[in-house]
């Protein structure tokens, strides 16, 4: 199974490394740079990396590469699950999953690993039964433990582990019984020339806060599940039940966790939110380009766009830019030569327009291929898949709960290029739009 894992930030540095059977040499990373350099992009890196004797599986985190070493086959989607959970139980114990909390909590991050995996395979993966074997750090505690020379590890066996429901601990009592829901949506979109969409497609998660006393069962339902394809669950959901009446039926673990996720096939329904009007010429004399770009909402169902952030990766040759911006500011870093226009929010009777010329190195052959467009956004209160919560009952506990779902809308990725070109029959999509929205609704929703 798992023999090492080796924990990498973006400047190549290996800060933490933790072996399970036999000690494996730093010097396997080097395939895994080699890949990286290859690359180019952290987000590029091939989840897999073969060896001469070892597969490297890895993800790409906050900022910082999970590299576990296999030395015998194994399903890849199992140890990338597991790197997830490494890192969210990071996430979950010192707030933040970074270089910075892993150094200043080194000791806890072993014994995590430790109990996280035995002998190379998993063994408690759950955040309830984690923290009542280690307890997670706190000032006073580091204090006590550094004057008495103790550690977090519990002296009793979690109570979840030997109960048939380990994610949730015996005897959770709250003052406030309150459980909240948010739905996480991915949009990935491709857009030829003319704003035609050709391919749509949601990837989407449900988290949940639940802080319910005792042990509750709940059921949760939508109003329209049937738009729900590929979906999979917290092992606390009843999968027959979701199959024969399409409700979530569960014992909730206690905190935050992830209850499922899903992907929706629906293109027709995917509505892209903002449109750009992009010209960005590079002259064959002069040693000059001139860039003309403009940014407006496009079915955003009467909700605002704010928060829009456009950056472009502009060729090595530029050396400065020297633009107009009509609304917000533009910044042009040329050792890195990259463009960032902070839009802020966009006015439907006023677009934003960033405009001027551009100086290239002299001598230099003109750029070959236009720059593309990567653009942040954030929108209120909007519903892309249309997925709604219906309802959320609870049984067997007594007392009523606080419940319900948020709503917000963040963006991941909307990258802007332009051609789309046939060859012998084949589709071949070059230059083209590509956008990849999070959707966070966060609209109060009672039940």
């Amino acid at each position: 199974m798992i023999h090492s894992l080796f924990l990498i930030n973006n400047a190549g540095d290996i800060f933490l490394e933790k072996h399970w059977k036999s000690v494996i040499s730093r010097s396997v990373c080097d395939y895994f740079f080699e890949a990286q350099d290859k690359a180019g992009e952290p987000d590029n890196v091939s989840p897999v990396i073969r060896t001469p004797h070892h597969y490297l599986i890895n993800i790409y985190r906050e900022k910082i590469f999970f590299v576990s070493v296999i030395q015998t086959e194994v399903p890849p989607l199992f140890v990338i699950e597991f790197l997830h959970r490494v890192a969210e139980m990071f996430q979950d114990y010192f707030g933040e999953c970074s270089e910075v909390a892993i150094k200043d909590n080194v000791v806890i991050v072993y014994e995590l690993l430790e109990e996280m995996l035995d002998n190379g395979f998993p063994l408690a993966t759950e955040s309830n039964i984690l923290k009542e074997l280690i307890k997670p750090p706190t000032i006073l505690r580091s204090m006590v433990n550094t004057i008495t020379g103790s550690s977090n590890v519990g002296e009793t066996l979690p109570t979840g582990q030997l109960s048939t429901i380990p994610w949730r601990r015996a005897g959770v009592k709250y003052t406030n019984n309150e459980a909240y829901f948010d739905v996480v949506e991915e949009i990935d979109a491709i857009l030829d020339k003319s704003g035609t969409t050709v391919f749509a497609e949601i990837q989407g998660v449900i988290d949940a806060c639940v802080k319910l006393s005792g042990m509750p069962d709940l059921t949760l339902s939508f109003m329209n599940p049937r738009l729900l394809d590929d979906v999979s669950f917290h092992p606390c959901v009843r999968f027959k039940r979701w199959e024969s009446e399409r409700v979530l039926s569960f014992i909730p673990p206690d905190g935050n966790f992830r209850l499922m996720s899903y992907h929706v096939n629906a293109q027709n329904l995917v509505a892209i939110p903002v449109y750009v009007r992009q010209n960005i010429n590079f002259f064959e004399t002069g040693s000059s380009g001139r860039v003309d770009i403009t940014v407006g909402p496009k079915q955003t169902m009467g909700k605002t766009v704010e928060n829009v952030i456009v950056t472009i990766h502009m060729p090595k040759v530029v050396l400065s830019a020297n633009l107009t911006a009509t609304q917000g500011t533009y910044t042009y870093d040329p050792v890195t030569k990259i463009l960032v226009w902070d839009i802020g929010k966009l006015n439907q009777q006023k677009l934003p327009n960033l405009k001027g010329s551009l100086s290239l190195q002299s001598g230099a052959p003109k750029p070959e291929e236009n720059p593309s467009l990567n653009i942040d956004l954030k929108i209120q209160q909007l519903a892309i898949s249309g997925l709604k919560v219906n309802r959320l009952d609870m049984y067997v506990e007594k007392y009523k709960p606080f419940k319900g779902v948020k709503y917000v809308t963040k963006a991941g990725k909307f990258q802007k290029n332009w051609e789309l070109a046939c060859h012998e029959g084949l589709l071949r999509l070059t230059d083209l739009v590509w956008s990849s929205f999070t959707l966070m609704k966060n609209i109060p929703f009672l039940f």
